[in-house]
């Protein structure tokens, strides 16, 4: 059961990283290999807000995962 909210927590972790990185402009994750691909299809400002509704979405999915193992955890008591 702790590997469920290691999981939640990098999900909810990453989420983070993406929106702080969307929010202060962050050189290194711009610039980075991964994030070019969007970053030359979308350009720099519309990069961001996709990374920004990235880290939105994966919140909200380590949040759901969250709520979807306490309610099966109370379904089993």
């Amino acid at each position: 059961m702790i590997a469920h909210y290691i999981i939640q927590s990098v999900f909810v972790l990453v989420g983070i990283l993406s929106i702080l990185a969307s929010v202060f402009n962050w050189e290194w994750f711009f610039t980075a290999h991964n994030s070019q691909f969007i970053v030359r299809n979308l350009g720099r400002n519309k990069a961001r807000i996709f990374y920004a509704l990235l880290g939105i979405g994966m919140i909200a999915a380590g949040v759901y995962f969250f709520l979807s193992v306490q309610e099966s955890l109370a379904g089993m008591k």
